[in-house]
């Protein structure tokens, strides 16, 4: 009998790259409570909502984590992507990735994602990745924060571990929902930013 193939997940403690020139480079997962990496098909629905190609991008990745959403935009094609983490085993997980990828265009925050949101340039980004801690419950406020950072046509990528908290956290004065999904207990929308009157 032929052996059947099947789709394994990654090793426990580490993630792949799905796509871009990165494609198949091993992401390690610290191992930090409340830290849990983006699903591969959660990422492969969202960058096909993208398009595949974010070549000249400028992405921020405000609770980086693992680095796997930043790491995957700078796989295909991102200028810019600046990952801000302040779990010091998280950090130099994600410093250790990016030197051994030798990754361009990504730098590394050791900070509070919100306290780097506030000081951050307006208009700085093309598109701006929010996934904090589930427990923090941070969505909304990192949206606002996340909406004066954006260009004008800039986009926003949010999740949620409810529909019920996905809702609540998008400011309908703040954002359009572009698309909007779900795979398990991951909630998560990608929204445009509305334009200022």
């Amino acid at each position: 009998m032929p052996a059947r193939t099947t789709n394994r997940p990654a090793a426990r403690g580490a993630v792949r790259i799905i796509g871009g020139r990165l494609r198949r480079s091993r992401v390690p997962v610290a191992a930090t409570p409340g830290l849990r990496p983006t699903p591969d098909r959660v990422r492969e629905t969202l960058f096909n909502w993208l398009g595949q190609d974010l070549t000249g991008w400028r992405c921020l990745d405000l609770f980086a984590g693992s680095g796997a959403l930043g790491l995957e935009a700078a796989s295909r094609g991102a200028a810019r992507v600046d990952l801000v983490e302040r779990d010091p085993a998280a950090l130099r997980a994600l410093r250790q990735t990016c030197a051994r990828l030798g990754v361009e265009g990504v730098r590394v925050h050791a900070g509070d994602a919100l306290q780097f949101a506030a000081h951050a340039e307006p208009g700085s980004y093309d598109l701006v990745f929010v996934d904090p801690p589930y427990a923090s419950a941070l969505q909304r406020e990192a949206l606002q924060r996340a909406a004066p950072l954006l260009a004008a046509d800039g986009l926003t990528y949010v999740e949620a571990p409810d529909a019920e908290q996905l809702t609540r956290c998008v400011d309908p004065a703040l954002w359009q929902v572009w698309r909007r999904g779900q795979a398990g207990g991951v909630h998560h929308a990608l929204l445009r930013k509305l334009p200022v009157d």
